[in-house]
């Protein structure tokens, strides 16, 4: 590569004095050659990391399943436009939360499945609203950790105020319950009868991995 250089260096003073055509001529090739070995010396370049993870670590909030929702939209979006068929990773740690922003965050990710493949993993604790989130993952693709732990239960109101206002919010509950039950046997094995069974025997309902893999709320234990 130096003696090249060095060539070079020598035919342009040949060039500037003499003006010719022929050392115009090899100094081009020459130019040519030289680029073509930089570009074979150079290291390759390393592939950036395809990251399509999404988590959720927190209670399910307004904020954070917004937050989710714009990832989830966009990364389908790029799998459009790149006409692939990345999964999307989806990682869970959650004790529940927002009934209202689960079912929005459940409504996207049935929207986002039927295009792009959602691998769902539980991992310490999946409860409350977080189990219909694990659930809904692409079937065969719906993962739980050994010991992550699942929990559902009934829903829960804590408004008081006059006799009217409590049997609204006792309509609202009964409405909500009944719209987690239908998530649930929607996405799992669960039956109706079985889920008001289980709920009617205890407040809260602690599973653990290989219940939600016999109850079909998950697939594969890691």
């Amino acid at each position: 590569m130096i003696d090249k250089l060095k060539d070079l260096i020598g035919i342009k003073e040949d060039e500037d004095q003499k003006g010719d055509q022929k050392r115009a001529q090899q100094m081009a090739e020459l130019e040519k050659e030289i680029a073509q070995a930089l570009l074979m010396e150079m290291p390759p370049q390393r592939k950036e990391p395809d990251l399509r993870s999404i988590g959720l670590f927190a209670d399910v909030s307004e904020e954070r399943v917004a937050e989710l929702i714009h990832a989830m939209l966009y990364l389908n979006e790029v799998n459009k436009v790149n006409k692939t068929k990345t999964p999307i990773t989806f990682y869970l740690s959650t004790y529940g939360g927002s009934a209202d922003d689960m079912f929005g965050m459940y409504d996207i990710m049935r929207q986002v499945r039927e295009e792009t493949e959602i691998h769902t993993i539980g991992l310490g604790k999946v409860m409350s609203a977080g189990v219909i989130l694990l659930a809904s993952g692409t079937k065969g693709k719906r993962q739980i950790g050994q010991n992550c732990r699942v929990m559902i239960h009934s829903v829960i109101a804590g408004n008081h105020g006059p006799l009217h206002n409590l049997i609204n919010e006792m309509e609202a509950v009964e409405q909500i319950q009944q719209m987690y039950i239908d998530c649930l046997v929607a996405e799992t094995k669960l039956t109706k009868k079985q889920l008001k069974k289980l709920l009617e025997r205890k407040v809260n309902v602690y599973l653990s991995a290989e219940e939600a893999v016999e109850y079909g709320i998950a697939d594969i234990i890691i």
